[in-house]
């Protein structure tokens, strides 16, 4: 072996016991700074919010159930972009039909089933007593 493949095997021996020995100490410390050793109480420990899992789902749904309908209303203004733009032709009318029937279609889906979700979340949140 070379002078300098045996000092990058000291260098890298050196530096993987220094890392071991600041996670040793680590462990310690940050078991120490928890007084939950069983994680019962995470969140304020971890400083993580104080908000309750089912309501984060909640919030969840309706942000991604926002968007769905975003996307639906998008739908039907292309169809009528493209139906504005189809200077008579009409395959191009047709298309544009299409497209506004299938964003109508996937509108009332997305209404219906952000109705639904709605009603479930509530009655949940009455049947496990986190609303009064």
């Amino acid at each position: 072996m070379k002078g300098g493949d045996i000092m990058m095997k000291k260098l890298g021996v050196g530096i993987m016991s220094v890392i071991m020995s600041l996670n040793m100490l680590a462990v310690p410390v940050a078991v120490g700074a928890a007084e939950d050793v069983f994680g019962i109480n995470f969140q304020k420990n971890t400083g993580l919010g104080q908000r309750d899992p089912r309501e984060t789902i909640a919030a969840l749904i309706r942000i991604i159930m926002g968007f769905l309908g975003t996307v639906a209303v998008v739908i039907i203004l292309m169809g009528g972009f493209k139906w504005m733009t189809a200077g008579g032709s009409s395959d191009k009318t047709d298309e544009a039909k299409k497209l506004i029937q299938a964003g109508i279609i996937g509108l009332v889906i997305i209404l219906s089933a952000f109705a639904i979700t709605t009603f479930v979340l509530q009655q949940l949140t009455v049947a496990t007593g986190l609303q009064g």
